[in-house]
């Protein structure tokens, strides 16, 4: 069974599972497949909008698939929700990043 069939299997038992949803956008990712991978870090950012790695991840993802505008502005985002958590490391690497971008 792949990665991502283990993650879904899990993701049946327990759908709103924040760290399985963010795994799961994550293998789509990996496997090139923008459309469903987009829509999963979207889902993961409604669902659980205080979730910083999804924003930082996503804008990684969007940079890499060619999209800088949309990686800075779920970014620059992704810095003030870290902000607002207190998750000033997370702020910090977001922060370099949008930098690079």
């Amino acid at each position: 069974m792949s990665r991502r069939a283990q993650i879904e299997s899990l993701l049946e038992d327990d759908p709103r599972d924040v760290f399985l949803m963010y795994a799961l956008a994550n293998e789509l990712a990996k496997e090139g497949d923008y459309d469903k991978a987009a829509a999963a870090f979207d889902r993961v950012l409604v669902e659980h909008p205080e979730y910083v790695p999804a924003y930082f991840r996503k804008g990684q993802f969007l940079a890499a698939e060619g999209d800088p505008d949309a990686a800075r502005e779920i970014v620059t985002r992704g810095i003030e929700v870290a902000i607002r958590v207190g998750d000033d490391h997370a702020a910090g690497e977001m922060t370099a990043f949008l930098e690079m971008l």
